[in-house]
């Protein structure tokens, strides 16, 4: 089959691998219909690279047709069409029972201190083949897979894979109080997405940062009430603060990250890692990585006192510098983690009807097929063509 393998920094390819084949009962194997391209791979596109090896399969929001079922697979059927969630849950264990699907306790990747794996995202979460590729072997088959009704293009459902989820986790940890003012900092997909659901949730005012000019524009058509990162600068914070009655916002998302723009050391640190050889790089980065956290900063800025900030852009730093003084003078509550799929899809199937209310059906700017796609993760890191979300179709 063909599939998306990493080699090294900003160097990803379509390499021939071997099919995937049923290693567990429990097991089925999907031919890949659609795969997006998530802002969260660009981390290993540009700094996780010392957690990865060359040649691993890339991709964790695929989605496809049942090819092939275990032995003691009952409620998947060759033929199905399902939609597979970024995180590997079992369902059954206490975590899944809490709805933590994201710290599953059969998968979690013990030897490396961390939570479920996750497909195509690097040993630290389990070294799972990843879904930018033809096909994909999905363990949990009773359990896993998200069965989606046929007829409707991909677009309708692919996103249940991790845009939709992430988005609504990060608005219901955001916690916006009624009559009150949410503040989304990057409109890229998943803050795009962020907006579209509180604002479908009844969040009356929300407040869209970014510097990118067709994301801003993207958002606004939509009410989003935009502020250009470029234009306002240092005074940014006293611009959220003029429209929400000088305090701040109730509640802040962030949709950045680790790669925000912005942090001159940070990104030098980065940088210096990624000169290092693996197994040196590997250590520095869990022992004393350090984030850009001039997002995360700017969220402490403009939420009021005793707001909430909701993060959903993906951090890896070990001693990141924190203002905890701040943090706790201003009585922040921060809430943050990997969405926890299969906990939200109730909330969310009822929604992907031909109403469409969160737009998902035109939410992809860019179909690419996946022999394309290492063209195709330049643009959507350079922010070209008008790239806000991009889907590889095998």
């Amino acid at each position: 089959m063909k599939a998306l393998t990493w080699h090294g920094k900003r160097d990803v390819r379509v390499d021939t691998h071997p099919d995937p084949i049923i290693k567990d009962p429990t097991d089925t194997i999907i031919k890949v219909t659609s795969t997006g391209l998530c802002g969260s791979d660009l981390h290993l596109y540009e700094v996780l690279g010392p957690f990865l090896t060359e040649g691993d399969i890339l991709g964790h929001e695929p989605m496809g047709i049942v090819e092939e079922i275990g032995s003691a697979v009952t409620d998947l059927e060759v033929g199905d069409r399902v939609v597979i969630p970024f995180n590997i849950s079992c369902g059954d264990c206490f975590m899944c029972g809490q709805g933590l699907h994201s710290q599953c306790e059969t998968t979690q990747v013990r030897e490396q201190g961390m939570g479920a794996s996750l497909f195509g995202y690097t040993k630290l979460y389990g070294g799972v083949p990843g879904g930018q590729a033809e096909y994909l072997r999905v363990p949990f088959a009773d359990k896993l897979p998200i069965k989606v009704p046929k007829g409707p293009a991909d677009d309708r459902f692919l996103f249940l894979s991790d845009v939709l989820p992430t988005a609504w986790q990060g608005v219901e940890y955001a916690a916006v109080p009624p009559g009150g003012t949410l503040a989304v900092i990057g409109l890229g997909p998943i803050g795009d997405m962020c907006a579209r659901v509180a604002q479908h949730r009844g969040v009356e005012k929300v407040i869209g940062i970014d510097l990118v000019d067709e994301r801003l524009t993207r958002a606004a058509s939509r009410g989003v009430h935009t502020l250009d990162l470029r234009e306002h600068g240092a005074n940014l914070a006293d611009a959220v603060r003029e429209l929400t009655n000088g305090r701040g916002a109730d509640s802040v998302i962030d949709a950045v990250g680790m790669e925000a723009h912005g942090a001159p050391v940070a990104s030098l640190a980065q940088r210096a890692v990624g000169l290092l050889p693996d197994a040196a790089a590997e250590k520095m980065m869990r022992k004393v990585g350090v984030d850009r956290l001039e997002a995360l900063r700017l969220a402490i800025d403009i939420v009021r006192r005793g707001g909430t900030i909701s993060l959903v852009g993906v951090y890896g730093g070990m001693t990141d510098p924190l203002p905890m003084l701040t943090l706790f003078d201003k009585q922040i509550q921060l809430r943050m983690g990997q969405a926890n799929v299969h906990r939200w899809v109730p909330d969310l199937l009822p929604l992907l009807t031909d109403d469409d209310p969160l737009g998902v059906d035109t939410f992809a700017t860019h179909k690419i097929a996946l022999t394309d796609a290492p063209e195709a993760y330049g643009m959507f890191q350079r922010k070209e063509n008008g790239a806000v979300k991009v889907v590889f179709t095998p």
